[in-house]
């Protein structure tokens, strides 16, 4: 058997990293956000702040919002034929522009 190589943080240089206008910069808005149950959300990670982030292979996924779970909430999301359920903190949640009643 193989030892497994590197940490849940490896090959995330692309996305975890922030353009250097906006360096240093907390985001207020996401942390107070809101969501309903059903509301579809886009996975989008927030590099400044490491609570409540997700595995990088779901990175941009699609989702359904399930309930709050304490500051986070339950994103459901299908991940071939298996449907998958995290804790996520809303700071790394973006509401999903086509879905139904959010033309944005």
């Amino acid at each position: 058997m193989t030892k497994r190589i590197g940490s849940r943080r490896r090959k995330t240089k692309q996305f975890m990293t922030k353009p250097r206008s906006v360096k240093g910069r907390y985001p207020i808005q996401g942390m107070i956000q809101a969501f309903a149950p059903g509301e579809k959300v886009v996975l989008k990670a927030e590099p400044s702040i490491h609570k409540g982030l997700y595995f990088r292979r779901f990175h941009g996924r699609i989702g359904e919002i399930i309930g709050k779970n304490g500051k986070c909430y339950e994103v459901s999301l299908s991940e071939g034929s298996k449907q998958k359920k995290l804790i996520i903190n809303p700071v790394h949640l973006v509401r999903h522009k086509n879905a139904a009643g959010n033309n944005i």
